[in-house]
């Protein structure tokens, strides 16, 4: 009975503790989602009418894993506290769902990428056309200055419209598939971590369960 008692309380703390990282990564998230959606180049671009809804799609089911992580955290150290069953088995249901969102975050990051950058790139496009006929039209200056290039094969058409810290030329065009591709890569990776960390979180949930069970078996 003591080698189950000890068990038990080995495996409580060990959940403990991890749920207070599952809590502070959670926080950690949110801001890393709300960091990509209001920062920098996202935020210039969702100022200007068109968004790439596709790119943040990914961001909103990393912004919502991110909550959730937070108030799983919460309630799974109330459960290991508690010793209830119930509620480890809720805890475990939950991590179950943050880790097929995170999973799908992360699969829609690489496999969805090509989507993403070729919808930012049509609205370049759009933009480039729409300053030809209209050189009042600021969104092509709003692209320009948030991802340093100018123009596409050349930027001699635009060349009012180039940053002025930008010492060479850059195809907008490129450098849209570099940053967007960078950006969803570090979402993937960012999705993928979280879901390996969520199955130790799974693992200790249901050792603790059986543990729990043996123990008021014996008792």
């Amino acid at each position: 009975m003591g080698r189950v008692l000890g068990g038990l309380r080995c495996i409580k703390y060990m959940l403990l503790a991890f749920n207070l990282l599952f809590w502070l990564a959670g926080s950690a998230v949110i801001a890393f989602g709300l960091w990509l959606r209001f920062g920098g180049i996202v935020k210039d671009l969702s100022s200007e009418g068109k968004t790439p809804e596709y790119f943040y799609m990914g961001l909103y089911v990393l912004v919502g894993a991110g909550a959730l992580m937070m108030t799983v955290g919460f309630f799974g150290c109330c459960g290991a506290v508690r010793e209830s069953q119930c509620l480890l088995g809720s805890f475990f249901t939950c991590l179950l769902v943050i880790f097929a969102a995170e999973v799908t975050t992360g699969v829609f990051a690489f496999i969805g990428k090509g989507m993403a950058i070729r919808e930012v790139q049509t609205m370049y496009e759009e933009a480039y056309n729409g300053y030809l006929k209209n050189k009042m039209n600021k969104t092509l200056i709003t692209f320009h200055s948030s991802f340093l290039c100018c123009g596409k094969e050349s930027p001699d058409q635009v060349q009012s419209t180039c940053p002025r810290e930008l010492l060479e030329h850059k195809n907008c065009i490129d450098e849209i598939e570099n940053v967007i591709s960078a950006k969803l890569q570090l979402i993937g990776i960012v999705g993928i971590g979280i879901a390996g960390v969520t199955i130790f979180g799974m693992i200790f949930s249901m050792v603790l369960c059986c543990v729990i069970r043996n123990s008021r078996d014996v008792i």
